[in-house]
């Protein structure tokens, strides 16, 4: 999965401000896009929720990453060095399958 990192200097970055961003990014390098998975380090909230419970000995993968993968996911933004995370697949991929 292509990884693009955003930093910012604003230090009250919130979970909306982080996910517009994310978006708008997610759609100048995709197009038309859908979140697959995300993460909110300082709150520890991510969604799907309860994705990074293990499923066996090793978790190696954030959840989030693992299902958003699995499910053909192509791009993830990470803001602000993992304060945020957010997972995204093409929308032309759901289309084709139709």
């Amino acid at each position: 999965m292509k990884t693009i990192a955003v930093t910012s200097q604003d230090l009250r970055l919130d979970f909306n401000t982080a996910k517009a961003i994310s978006d708008g990014t997610a759609k100048a390098v995709l197009g038309e896009a859908t979140c697959m998975s995300w993460y909110d380090r300082e709150q520890d909230r991510e969604a799907p929720a309860h994705v990074s419970e293990c499923r066996d000995d090793s978790c190696d993968t954030p959840g989030y990453i693992d299902y958003a993968t699995s499910r053909g996911a192509e791009l993830k933004i990470d803001i602000g060095e993992g304060a945020f995370v957010f997972c995204y697949r093409s929308l032309g991929d759901f289309s084709e399958q139709a």
